[in-house]
């Protein structure tokens, strides 16, 4: 392909390799510019969803006008050869900039601001980008952030419905890249939201996960979720806590952590709820560094801060909040209107038992998720500790790993008042681990072969 042209386009190198296809770099001989030239393998044009991804990935890309998003100039087929016409963009990827020791935490904090601001206008504009990582974000010579390659983007489309994720799920899972199954999981797989690995239906916040993936890397020089295997990776993104990056980096600010933390969280309803409010809090963590000075958030933010600590913090979140807020509202009323408190003694102990059925549910919807997961061959342990479970499991597939935290969703669903209930995998532990903790308070099951051997009876002398 090289000295070749394409159009008006003339090929002088190829800059690299992609899922879909190769990065040319090209000259426009019209406008004398360099752009950046991706092409699909001739072979594959053929292949209509492929086809049809690299034309989304076109229009749905050229919609977008803003400086942190690579512009789109030009779509065609010339000879067989489908080809996109995008900026070119002189500089490093992110991932370039880290391994290379060249990234201070301002700097990271403003590519990330950039990146967050780019990619509110293309969520605004209803378009996903799926694929966020440090080999996707590009800065310039004069220190300008990029965000490339919307080939995973997708319409967001009000009312859509996503594919249901394909039986063999656990195959797609097996490479770094997953791409074949559209609408299930496509993405890389370190940077992938939980929701994504799980091939569920994705939202702007999906992009807010990794982006915080890419903030977090940025900040530590190293990933939050990674695993031996791509399996595992899944597993830890799905179930584990990243460490803290104050942990990680001693240097760094709580203020900092807080945001990386939200950011991460694995439900989606507890990260933040669009770009917006990520940048502006990226923009009030950049002040401070800058200035050394902490000034008050505007009082939105603080409300929305204190709301999203109420949530959290208090017992039964939101539905803990207005079940005091109506208790405290009818006392009110009864001391008003002098009310005779004698006759309060029978529906008070009924109130008593109903209070004592609902602390119990927990235990009760416990006891049916560990009464279910035992029905797995692949589980071998299950300890269960307050409001956390760790689950110990032999040679299984991905599909059980999917079973067991749609379980542990369904269960807290179903949770009316107290924290939810948090999951941890353990895959294949060692022997001498695994009697440890059968020692431990709060097994709950056991596979039979788990147990201890029993001690051998003292013969009579």
């Amino acid at each position: 392909m090289v000295g070749k042209t394409l159009k008006h386009y003339r090929v002088e190198a190829q800059l690299g390799k992609g899922g879909m296809g190769v990065v040319y770099r090209a000259r426009d001989t019209r406008l004398d510019r360099l752009v950046a030239l991706k092409t699909i393998t001739p072979g594959l044009v053929a292949n209509p969803e492929r086809r049809s991804r690299f034309l989304l990935e076109a229009r749905s890309a050229a919609a977008i006008s803003h400086p942190a998003i690579a512009q789109v100039y030009d779509i065609d087929e010339v000879d067989g050869n489908l080809f996109i016409a995008m900026e070119y963009v002189d500089g490093r990827t992110v991932s370039r900039l880290i391994a290379d020791g060249e990234l201070d935490l301002l700097g990271a904090i403003e590519i990330a601001l950039q990146i967050t601001e780019g990619l509110a206008k293309a969520h605004d504009a209803g378009i996903l980008h799926r694929d966020i990582k440090s080999d996707n974000i590009m800065v310039t010579r004069d220190g300008h952030a990029k965000l490339l390659d919307f080939g995973l983007a997708k319409l967001v489309e009000s009312g859509a419905l996503e594919p249901e994720a394909p039986a063999d799920l656990d195959r797609t899972l097996t490479r770094g890249r997953v791409h074949t199954m559209a609408g299930a999981v496509m993405g890389t797989l370190s940077y992938m939201s939980p929701e994504q690995a799980r091939g569920k239906e994705l939202d702007r916040r999906s992009d807010i996960f990794s982006l915080g993936t890419v903030l977090y890397e940025m900040v530590t020089s190293e990933l939050p979720f990674k695993g031996e295997t791509p399996l595992d990776t899944m597993h830890a993104i799905a179930y584990e806590e990243a460490r803290p990056v104050t942990i990680v980096r001693r240097s760094l600010t709580p203020e900092l952590h807080r945001i990386v933390f939200r950011c991460l969280r694995k439900n989606p309803d507890d990260r933040y709820p669009d770009a917006h409010a990520l940048a502006a809090e990226l923009r009030h963590l950049k002040h401070d560094l800058e200035t050394g000075t902490s000034p008050r958030l505007p009082a939105g933010t603080r409300l929305r801060n204190w709301a999203y600590w109420l949530k959290t913090s208090f017992p039964g979140g939101y539905k803990g909040l207005a079940i005091l807020a109506g208790a405290v509202a009818l006392a009110a009323v009864l001391v008003a209107v002098n009310f005779n408190w004698g006759g309060l003694i029978g529906p008070a102990f009924m109130a008593l038992f109903f209070y004592r059925y609902i602390r119990n549910r927990k235990k009760r919807r416990l006891a049916a998720f560990t009464k279910k997961i035992a029905k797995f061959p692949e589980v071998r342990l299950v300890v269960i500790r307050e409001n956390h479970v760790t689950i110990v499991l032999d040679k299984a597939p991905a599909k059980v790993y999917i079973r067991i935290t749609a379980l542990i969703e369904e269960l807290n669903q179903r949770l009316y008042v107290g924290r939810d209930v948090t999951a941890e995998v353990k895959s294949e532990i060692p022997e001498a681990e695994a009697q440890t903790m059968l020692r431990q308070v709060g097994v709950v099951y056991a596979r039979e072969e788990a147990l201890p051997a029993p001690l051998p009876k003292a013969g009579k002398d």
